[in-house]
């Protein structure tokens, strides 16, 4: 379940955000009650994107910023609160790595759920009732 970071390069203290990703990743899994789960926690995947100065925009102005992105099975994400609480706390997690250098109106978020069958985890497509089975022994 790939977590995207992308950032304007400099939003973030240099080096911080392998942190960033450790926090957002198990924020992630605790909100699924999934933290510790042998299954579940090397299959939830991640990468950042530095985007020079410059190259990145809102309302097709230049801004510095930074984008969260999850993409998930259908279950996961599924019920509103945990979304907004998750969003949230994500957002908090990049909030307060900056120093509150970057204001949260410019930390934007969004979650993508998967056609169900299309993950692959150990190699293996898998429907959402399979990954279920097989996080239950996690």
């Amino acid at each position: 379940m790939p977590l995207t970071l992308t950032l304007t390069k400099g939003v973030l203290p240099e080096g911080t955000e392998k942190r960033a990703i450790s926090l957002l990743t198990d924020l992630f899994l605790e909100y699924h009650g999934m933290l510790g789960n042998k299954v579940m926690t090397p299959n939830v995947t991640a990468h950042v994107n530095l985007i020079p100065k410059g190259l990145t925009f809102s309302g097709g102005k230049e801004v510095e910023g930074a984008w969260i992105e999850t993409k998930t099975p259908s279950f996961a994400l599924a019920d509103n609160k945990i979304q907004a609480d998750f969003f949230a706390a994500a957002t908090q997690i990049i909030y307060d790595l900056s120093a509150g250098r970057l204001p949260k109106e410019r930390i934007w978020t969004n979650g993508v759920h998967a056609v169900d069958g299309t993950w692959n985890i150990n190699g293996i497509p898998m429907t959402n009732a399979a990954i279920g089975e097989a996080v239950s022994k996690g």
